[in-house]
């Protein structure tokens, strides 16, 4: 045995690899939870939809038009509720609208929504994918 081999015995001091192993682990362990949390944000937003009110129109004691542009994804289908309310913020009349998936990501839509009350306003209250 040398001498340099009998001090490092001696005095516990020796080769990193015990150390480079853990840190070469650690930062894998690092780059896979970044990675991970980073899939995990892009993929729950993937289906995603948005729907934002353009215009609306008391047609009638009975019907209120409701022009809004709905941003989802473009090969799925899409579903809207479209409510008509009345001037208390009272719920008059609603129907669910689903449209087919046309390949584009932003449409503009435009829905005929039965009142049973005279209505003064109308809206989209929420999209989702279907």
């Amino acid at each position: 045995m040398s001498v340099q081999a009998r001090l490092d015995e001696r005095y516990g001091r020796g080769r990193a690899t015990g150390r480079r192993g853990a840190l070469i682990a650690g930062i894998v362990a690092i780059v896979l939870a970044v990675a991970g949390t980073a899939w995990f944000a892009i993929a729950t937003t993937l289906d995603d939809v948005r729907a934002d009110g353009v215009s609306f129109t008391v047609v009638d004691e009975h019907t209120v038009e409701v022009g809004f542009q709905v941003s989802g994804p473009a090969d799925r289908e899409i579903a809207c509720a479209v409510e008509a309310l009345d001037e208390e913020f009272g719920v008059v009349g609603w129907r669910v609208v689903v449209y087919e998936a046309t390949g584009e990501r932003t449409r503009v839509m435009s829905e005929r929504v039965p009142t049973v009350a005279a209505a003064t306003t109308g809206l989209v209250n929420s999209c989702w994918v279907t």
